[in-house]
């Protein structure tokens, strides 16, 4: 049997867990504004006017106001030069205010009135009647199709180079955040593959890494959550019908939880009994091609050199060249903060160079189609020194957690 997986009770393991978030602290509002002078610095170099954060994760990077986007437009106008300002319905104003942590005026609109007519009378009083106008990226098509009709005199253009730029670059308060996330469901992972026995659901191993990340601290419990078995594991986010474990499977077990709004990512996979010389050799083909990313991550260069050195290891191995199967279907890894996706990714068409306090995933997937696939997952940030694991790969494919290494 893997050692570490199996011979344990969901209860036993549950009661072994507790709370992992002593000392972790939020994000100060000294750290929001200065957010926000970044951005203001970065639009006065690219030429932009003004800058609309749409409701989402970049409204809340930059002033701590969470609220979640819909139909309604809810957002932040932030000029080259200036203060800060919202837009948002009036009988939101109340609410709003109440979760307000960079201060600044509200600018409402009734619901038979146009919020894009008021962001033009709001970009007038403030002097910009023409020029660039940078939009969330994360806005949906109504609302820029909105804005636009109500502005014609403006230029519009994507956001990114601005909230990504900021974004990309993690501060130290950020990684101690992330970090500690990341311990925590490397724990819950352990737990996890204690629990397992012969015919044990995947809705049970479900439900009890969302009850084990509750324990250690995450009162949201899971973020996401994805359990496979078997032949079910070369689907990289798996099957409508998932089947139950039987003896001599793979297992992946891919999840993550939210802590002070940061997430943690990672995927486990090992075998439930002994491993076979097949599922060995993929395990170890995949540690190799996880560990040449690692290693290709330099600072300077571009994030996509990571991409092409895992795949240049699998593909040297026999596996499919480019995206094709058995092989690695999809990008090396992704960028991760107040998303558990967002840029730069590391695909081998990103230009962007790798910079300190960047942090991606590492997980080049092999899926052996009829088969299993193998997916080790970990993240890294860039040091001033290079790359650093926030949780150490896994040891083996007979001691997954390492507890013999």
């Amino acid at each position: 049997m893997t050692l570490g997986v199996g011979g344990a009770s969901p209860e036993t393991e549950l009661a072994k867990l507790s709370d992992m978030t002593a000392g972790v602290e939020p994000i100060s509002q000294a750290e929001f504004r200065d957010r926000l002078d970044k951005a203001q610095q970065l639009m006065r170099e690219q030429g932009i006017a003004v800058l609309y954060l749409n409701a989402g994760s970049n409204l809340y990077y930059f002033t701590g106001l969470k609220w979640y986007p819909s139909e309604r437009m809810v957002g932040a106008i932030l000029p080259a030069e200036g203060a800060l300002e919202y837009i948002a319905p009036h009988f939101e104003l109340g609410t709003i205010q109440g979760f307000m942590n960079i201060q600044g005026e509200v600018n409402t609109w009734h619901e038979d009135e146009s919020p894009y007519d008021l962001l033009n009378q709001v970009l007038s009083r403030m002097g910009i009647r023409s020029g660039k106008l940078a939009i969330d990226g994360s806005a949906a098509f109504f609302l820029c199709e909105g804005v636009r009709l109500a502005n014609p005199q403006l230029q519009l253009q994507s956001a990114d180079s601005v909230t990504q730029a900021c974004r990309a670059c993690k501060s130290k308060a950020e990684l101690a955040i992330i970090q500690r996330a990341m311990d925590m469901t490397l724990e819950v992972h352990k737990a996890a593959a204690r629990i397992l026995r012969e015919g044990i659901t995947v809705a049970e191993v479900e439900d009890f890494i969302h009850q084990a990340h509750i324990k250690v601290g995450a009162p949201a419990g899971n973020y996401f959550c994805i359990v496979l078995f078997g032949e079910d594991s070369q689907y990289p986010h798996g099957v409508k019908t998932p089947k139950a474990l039987e003896a001599g499977e793979v297992v992946l077990i891919d999840t993550g939880c939210e802590l002070l709004d940061y997430k943690s990512d990672i995927t486990r996979t090992y075998v439930f009994g002994e491993p076979t010389a097949r599922q060995r050799e993929i395990w170890n083909l995949e540690k190799a091609g996880q560990q040449a990313a690692f290693a290709a991550a330099k600072l300077g260069e571009p994030c996509g050199i990571v991409d092409v050195a895992a795949r240049n290891v699998l593909e040297a191995a026999g596996m499919a060249k480019d995206y094709g199967l058995p092989g690695l279907p999809h990008r090396t890894g992704h960028g991760i903060g107040l998303d558990i996706h967002e840029g730069p990714y590391l695909v081998r068409s990103e230009k962007t160079s790798l910079d300190v306090g960047m942090c991606f995933s590492n997980e080049p997937m092999l899926c052996i189609p009829g088969e299993f696939g193998i997916r080790l997952e970990d993240h890294f940030y860039m040091s001033a020194q290079g790359p650093v694991w926030f949780t150490e790969p896994a040891h083996s494919i007979d001691d997954p957690f390492g507890y013999q290494a």
